[in-house]
């Protein structure tokens, strides 16, 4: 799977929040219609507050092996059975959102496809689903499970809090386990290294050396959660042996270390050399200008990939 590939799965899967400022209006007057065949009565739950309190994949795990997590975070509560509330954590308030019906029980909502699997008053669980030309994934882009709960079901059948629900479970941290040593076998290889919940961190040694990580927040929809999947960095180096600028990828062991991966814009011919270049810049300046700090998923440090952006200067100019 390719990095553009999965950030547009990454995207899909995100609520892009939009006011509908007609939607309640387009509500009004069809709660009390009698509903076709097969469609699900959402006034059964009507005015009813549902919180996320998991999501996984198929496999009952919120993490995958490229690292990407699932974090339960939608609070929902519907209105009619045209109408349903969802809460945006950005303005901090619930937004109407017209319910769409597809077939079977696929419905749309707040810019995503849902295979409703179960509704009653106590939980709901939504299947998300990812369609490519009107046809349904059947692969992980459709593999995200969701389930919901009322307060009164989380707090006295449960018998526990919210923030303890949404929390990883011992299953997830065996599961990470099984991938750091994995990883940890070659730890130089980006197929076996996987994304970090918190990032490699790269602290100066010296006044010499600037780090800025780059802020990949996308422009038109604002989505930052996913910036750890692929994180950038840019490192200015002054007093530079000359005026240098490279983009390459490199794997950040579980010990800090850093191994060059792949870079790109350079004739066959001149391969070996560009590799001995960057090599020699990360063995003289990068590790002893730089405390490395590996990344971590669920406290585990373990092989990561990042991209780089290193830029050298003389001080001449």
């Amino acid at each position: 799977m390719t990095k553009i590939s999965f950030i547009n799965i990454l995207l899909s899967s995100v609520l892009l929040f939009t006011s509908c400022s007609d939607t309640q209006k387009q509500g009004k007057g069809k709660e009390d219609k009698e509903l076709p065949p097969g469609r699900l009565d959402f006034n059964t739950i009507k005015d009813i507050t549902f919180y996320e309190g998991k999501r996984r994949f198929s496999s009952g795990l919120s993490f995958n092996e490229l690292g990407f997590q699932q974090e339960p975070s939608w609070v929902v509560k519907f209105k009619s059975n045209d109408t349903v509330e969802v809460y945006s954590p950005e303005e901090k308030k619930m937004f109407p959102f017209f319910i769409t019906y597809d077939h079977g029980d696929v419905y749309n909502f707040a810019k995503n496809y849902f295979r409703i699997k179960k509704v009653s008053k106590d939980s709901l669980v939504f299947q998300r689903l990812h369609l490519q030309r009107k046809v349904i994934s059947k692969d992980i882009q459709s593999d995200v499970h969701m389930t919901l709960y009322t307060k009164e079901v989380i707090e006295k059948k449960l018998k526990t809090t919210l923030e303890e629900l949404q929390r990883p479970t011992a299953k997830d941290t065996a599961y990470i386990k099984r991938l750091t040593d994995k990883a940890n076998r070659n730890p130089g290889n980006a197929d076996s290294a996987f994304a970090a919940r918190i990032p490699v961190r790269l602290t100066p040694l010296s006044n010499i050396i600037k780090v800025q990580k780059k802020d990949d927040t996308d422009p038109v929809t604002g989505i930052t959660s996913y910036d750890y999947m692929f994180p950038r960095y840019k490192i200015e180096i002054a007093r530079a042996y000359k005026d240098f600028g490279y983009e390459f990828s490199a794997v950040v062991d579980a010990n800090g270390k850093i191994h060059l991966g792949n870079f790109g814009n350079v004739i066959p011919e001149h391969r070996a050399a560009r590799k001995k270049t960057l090599q020699a810049i990360i063995d003289v300046y990068l590790h002893n200008l730089l405390r490395i700090s590996p990344g971590t998923t669920l406290g585990i440090p373990h092989p990561s990939e990042i991209t780089l952006i290193v830029v050298g200067k003389t001080g001449n100019n």
